[in-house]
This record gives C-alpha cells, structure tokens and sequence, in this order.
C-alpha cells in the first residue's frame, strides 16, 4: 500500500525543523562543532594508520547539531573470518545469540549463520535483481509470541517492503508467507537506497534513493530520495511517510544512545555525507552536495571524498559510529570527540554492512562479488572485530 502524501503538513514540519535548528545553534560545544565544520582530527592505534578525508567548505551555522556522543571503543587486532562463500550480500542483522540473518542482492536468497555454518534459509519471491537493485536490507520485529522478517527489495515494477513470519529456532529457521508493508517506491538500475531498520520509537525507518530522477528527492509526494518512517504495516507514522528529503542514496542508519537517527549517504562525484537526521529536515540534493550556504538546508556533519568513503552500512556501538566504505574499502569510525579514522584500509576490499555484534564485537560484510569489485579467496566474507575502549589505546 502507498498512503497519500501531505504537503502541508510537511511544510509545516519544515518550518518547525528550522526554528529547532536556530534555537539550538548557540548551544553547540567544541567537540560538536569539530564535527558541524567538518574539521575532523585523525587519530589511531592500530594499523593501518588513519587516513583523513578531504574536508570540503563548510557553513556551520547550517549545519545539523551534531549531538554529543559518549565513550567511544576502537577495533584493535585482526577481524576473525565467521564465514565465506557468500554471495553479493548485503544486509545481515542479528536474530539469536551469535546467530545472524544474511541478505544476497542477486540471489534474493536469506541464509543464516550460526555455529560457524551458513545454511539457505529461503529465497525471497518476486525479486528482480539488475544493476545496485536485488534483495536489499532486512531487519525484524519481535511482536508478542511472533517474529516478523521485513525486507526491501527491487521487483519488476518498483522498489518494495514485505515482511514475512520467521519460524523456528536458530539453526533450523524458516520464512512464512510474505504479506506488503510498503509498495511504490521508484526503481532504477542505481540509487535505489535499501536499509530498513526499527528506530527505537518502534517505527520502521527505510532509505530510498533518488532512482536517477534528481528532482524527485525534492518532491514530498514522491518516495524516492528520502528517508521514509511507518508503522510495522506500512501506514504513515505522522500523517506522512516522508521523515526527511533531499537525499540522493542513503543506505545506511543508525541511532545514538540518546536516539538520534544518523545516516550515511552517497555523494555524486565530490562529497559522501554523515547527517544527523532531524524530522522534516531537507539535507538539499540536488541542489547542493555535501555543504552549502542555502538555509532551506542541512548541512552534513561529517564529509569525505568519494574514492575515500562510498559509505554504506551504519552502526552505532559504545559510544562510537562504524560506517562501512565501499570504494574505500575501509571500516571508517567516528569517535566522541569528532575525531574519524579509517581502519583495515584495503585489507578485505569492499565492505558493505556493519552491525553491534555479540559480546561487544562488530560484525562485518564484505562485498567484493557485486561486480565492482576484486574478489579475493574466499568473497565475499562475515567478519568479527574486536572492540576496546579508545582510553586502552
């Protein structure tokens, strides 16, 4: 289903966002203001040794408070290789302990990794991969005695939102009938967006990319280049689906600990994004990339180059930011103080998702066997990373 649109009440929301914005300005601190102005110190005990983005020009006074972080952890030793074999994947979230549920893009397969072992759980009807578009993000939803598999995914026609029952226990799980949340979300052989992950309001949250029309990320009766919110059944959470606009191709989210939505996003041929995501807000594509002097926009928080980042999955874990780097091919993290830092550059290629993982660790995807990139032995792979808290280092 596609509920109707409401423009007022988004120019409205719009409205309220940007007096949000100017009472909150004389509020920042240092440590935000590191990460508002894009000026961001690159430190690091681990090899390899950091590498800093490019910053680009920056306007602070547009940009989006960036919201204090706490802690902060940093990966320290080698990642442990979980599993390999795998297949374009692309999105993976926990479901038991150390068992986890694992997305393939062409395939449209779901496999689930438990115990050391990655066993097909299903495969996804009505998918039509081609192009970035194929099985793209799941998550799932505990509803009383039920657990609910969601999946985005490019069809024929569209891009789209089903969920489906997940029976079983872990290591012997399965997939009921698929029922629609959310159809009508334009499709294209790039931007098609794709994560989907549950906020901590209990809402569902969707990227969606622009599909290669530009203006339509400008359009709020359109679905393409924002970021959507609903309800477990796709109905509009308030009034409207459209939380935030002026996207291009979004593909990662995360909330902090004090439930602020971040998202990573794909520039075009200059800057990549880290935005902190504020209701109503329009973070300006296509008419800027990355910052900009217009104040009808947000400004990103955090910039790099394109050959340095390409920045897909998002995690947030004690304190600390993970963004998996596609064309980097590098696990980036941004620390408490706005300090950013790659690690693992080149180690393991492309990496495409990033998520908490058990017992204070990080899991990571690598996405090598997509066709852009170099497979090595073994692609695409499941990594574990250690974690430490930075005062160790």
């Amino acid at each position: 289903m596609r509920p109707a649109q409401h423009k007022a009440r988004f120019a409205r929301e719009r409205a309220a966002q940007k007096a949000r914005v100017a009472l909150r300005r004389p509020r920042l601190t240092r440590a935000r203001v590191s990460l508002a102005i894009v000026a961001l110190a690159f430190t690091g005990c681990a090899s390899p040794a950091p590498v800093a983005p490019t910053p680009g020009p920056a306007s602070p006074s547009r940009a989006a408070v960036a919201p204090p972080l706490e802690g902060g952890v940093e990966p320290v030793g080698a990642p442990t290789v979980l599993a390999v074999g795998l297949r374009v994947p692309w999105s993976m979230v926990l479901v038991e302990g150390r068992s986890a549920l694992i997305s393939e893009r062409d395939t449209a397969r779901i496999l689930e990794f438990t115990d050391g072992s990655i066993r097909e759980v299903g495969v996804i009807a009505g998918v039509d991969p081609g192009g970035e578009g194929g099985l793209l993000g799941i998550d799932t939803l505990i509803d009383g005695n039920a657990t609910w598999l969601y999946a985005y995914f490019t069809a024929p026609s569209d891009n789209r939102i089903v969920r489906m029952p997940l029976l079983g226990t872990a290591g012997a799980l399965s997939l009921g009938t698929p029922s629609e949340v959310l159809t009508g979300i334009a499709k294209a052989s790039n931007h098609n967006g794709g994560r989907i992950k549950f906020g901590p309001d209990g809402y569902l949250y969707a990227t969606s990319g622009d599909a290669g029309n530009t203006r339509s990320a400008q359009d709020s009766d359109s679905l393409s280049g924002k970021i959507l919110r609903m309800t477990a059944t796709g109905a509009p959470a308030d009034d409207t689906l459209v939380y935030s606009l002026g996207h291009r191709n979004p593909q990662g989210i995360a909330w902090d600990a004090s439930g602020h939505l971040w998202a990573t996003e794909f520039g075009q041929n200059t800057w990549d994004e880290l935005n902190v995501i504020q209701e109503g807000g329009n973070y300006g594509w296509p008419v800027v990339e990355g910052t900009g002097t217009n104040t009808d926009y947000l400004n990103p928080v955090a910039l790099w180059s394109t050959s340095d980042a390409s920045p897909s999955g998002l995690a947030y874990t004690q304190g600390t930011f993970f963004m998996a780097a596609l064309r980097g091919q590098a696990l980036w993290s941004v620390s408490p103080g706005g300090e950013a830092s790659a690690w693992y550059t080149g180690d393991f290629g492309r990496l495409r998702d990033v998520i908490p993982g058990p017992d204070g660790t990080l899991w990571v995807l690598t996405n090598n066997t997509d066709g852009r990139g170099n497979p090595n032995k073994g692609d695409d792979k499941l990594l574990e990373i250690q974690l430490r808290d930075v005062s160790a280092g």
